[in-house]
Formats: structure tokens, C-alpha cells, sequence
């Protein structure tokens, strides 16, 4: 049975994905190509291993036999290529990171040139999702979240700043045909521009301030989806329309140029930085380790300073 490796490699990028055109977007193939493929490896087994309809495509129960029993052995293969790259003078490979926008925006800006000066035979891809992914599903080495949304086997270390602030602001012309808010419960006879989640619910609204904690649902005229939505709303918040609840740090720029105004700055909410986190249970690659101690070697960003 003469069984193509890469043909082995394109049924475990579409059993994990649960589709064809999501094997491709995440592997950076073509969907004609992987379903080329699995018709020659099916041919060859002389089995089925996919069921497909025109909306979906599902393991047959030998397709998840063949898959429990591979994913272990090309894990394998997989490390031993790795130890060999461990013999080069410099890490050779693809690192695949998942960050949410704001991660990308502001952990990874000044590191991510550092890293492909110093390491210039890695290939950085990174896929910004702002819902939390399984890592191996997603096919990648390493992702970036808070601690709230890592799972227990995890290894996670700080990555960017250690401490960030949520803020509220809004635009000057805005402030002045309204009443600025002394105290959080006053935002709910304001105009503010909210976030909802893919999963539907609405990005809430925290302050605290003495040991007093608010949490609120506000209301406003315009919604955005965080992550591709956030430079939008805060072009809706610098034309006045209403208040805006963001980090501090994606702010601060408009907060120099005076185009938005910090509003109850002294109940804005602080919370640890976030997090570089992948398996605990896997040999690490080479390009993934160069990376975890590039982090670990690079300066911790103070947190963000008060206007």
C-alpha cells in the first residue's frame, strides 16, 4: 500500500477542520486540492473516510478510526524533524499564532519586527480571532488570550504589557452638549457606542473605584463586532456621537491628539496583561521555542502612565 504522507497530512487538516474550505483557509491550501487528495488516499485504502452532502462533511466510522490512531503517529514524526531542525544554527519552520486584534495591536506591534529580524529563516503567520479556538484544531503552534479564557493544560507566560486599564472617552464636541458623567450609573442616560461578541451577548461595561464595582449594560446608537469593528467605533466616538469604552492603550493616541476626551478616568478597571499560552503536552517546536524565549527575554511594558 504506497500511502502519500501529504495526502495522510490533508485528511487530518479536513478532519479537524470539518470541512474542506476551512482545511484550506486554515492550512493556506486550495479546498480542490485537499479533496484531490483525500479522493487518492480513499482510493488507495479502497475505504471511505468522509461522508459529504452539499453543507457538510463528516468522518465515516473508518475515517475516525484512521484518524485516532494517526494524529498520535505524525505528532511523532513531527517532533522527530523538529529535533533535527535543533541541530541547525538558527530555528527553520512555521509558527502559527491566533491573537485577538487588540493582542496584535498592542502585545505583538515592537515584538514581532525584533523577532523576524533575528530569526529570519521563521515563517510567522499570524490569524487574528477574537472567539477562543482549540489550538490543534485551529493548526496552531501558540495562541494569545487573558487568563479568564485559557484552559487548564495550558503553559501560558506574560506577553506585552503586564498591566492594562479599560477606559472610557469620549470627543470634546460630544461633551459639550452633554453633561459629563461623575459617577458610571450616570452612562445610562448617555449615547454609548457598544460591542456585541460573535456569541451574541453585549460587551459589558466595568468600572471600580475604592472597592466599589459597577457593572453596567448600557445603551447607544451604534454596535460594533470587537476586533475588526474597533477602529470604526472609535472613529464614531472622535465625531461625537457618543462615549466609547476601550483599552487605555488603544485610546492613548487620541487622548494626545485631543480628539477624545478620558471620561471617569478614576474608576477606569485594571486588569493582568495577557498571555502567551500553547499544549503542555507536546514537544515544542523549534520556531515556537525561539519565540517563548524571545518573549521572555524582551522588556516588560510598564503600565500605562494617567493623563
Amino acid at each position: 500500500m504506497n500511502v502519500d504522507l501529504g495526502e495522510l497530512n490533508a485528511f487530518i487538516t479536513v478532519a479537524r477542520a470539518g470541512g474542506f474550505r476551512e482545511g484550506a483557509r486554515l492550512s493556506g491550501g486550495s479546498a480542490s486540492a485537499l479533496s484531490d487528495a483525500i479522493r487518492r488516499l480513499e482510493t488507495c485504502l479502497g475505504v471511505r473516510l468522509f461522508n459529504r452532502t452539499t453543507r457538510s462533511v463528516s468522518l465515516t466510522e473508518a475515517g475516525s478510526s484512521l484518524l485516532e490512531r494517526l494524529e498520535p503517529a505524525l505528532g511523532e514524526v513531527e517532533n522527530a524533524l523538529d529535533v533535527v531542525n535543533g541541530y541547525r544554527d538558527r530555528p527553520v519552520g512555521t509558527l502559527r499564532l491566533n491573537v485577538p486584534v487588540s493582542a496584535a495591536r498592542l502585545a505583538l506591534r515592537e515584538i514581532i519586527p525584533a523577532f523576524l529580524a533575528r530569526y529570519p529563516d521563521i515563517l510567522l503567520e499570524i490569524i487574528t480571532e477574537e472567539s477562543f479556538v482549540d489550538l490543534v484544531t485551529a493548526g496552531c503552534d501558540a495562541g494569545i488570550r487573558y487568563d479568564e479564557r485559557l484552559e487548564q493544560d495550558m503553559i501560558a507566560l506574560p506577553i506585552g504589557p503586564r498591566t492594562q486599564r479599560f477606559a472610557a472617552a469620549a470627543a470634546p464636541s460630544y461633551l459639550a452638549r452633554h453633561t459629563p458623567p461623575q459617577h458610571p450609573q450616570d452612562l445610562l442616560d448617555h449615547a454609548c457606542i457598544r460591542g456585541r461578541f460573535a456569541s451574541g451577548a453585549m460587551f459589558p461595561w466595568e468600572f471600580e473605584k475604592d472597592g466599589e464595582s459597577v457593572m453596567l449594560a448600557v445603551n447607544g446608537p451604534f454596535i460594533m463586532r470587537p476586533g475588526g469593528g474597533t477602529d470604526l467605533a472609535v472613529d464614531v466616538a472622535k465625531s461625537g456621537i457618543g462615549i466609547i469604552y476601550l483599552f487605555e492603550d488603544w485610546l492613548q493616541p487620541y487622548f494626545k491628539d485631543g480628539s477624545l476626551v478620558p471620561v471617569l478616568q478614576d474608576w477606569w478597571p485594571s486588569f493582568p496583561g495577557p498571555k502567551l499560552y500553547y499544549p503542555g503536552r507536546r514537544l515544542v517546536p523549534s520556531p515556537l521555542r525561539a519565540f517563548i524565549d524571545f518573549v521572555r527575554a524582551w522588556p516588560a511594558s510598564p503600565p500605562a502612565a494617567g493623563l
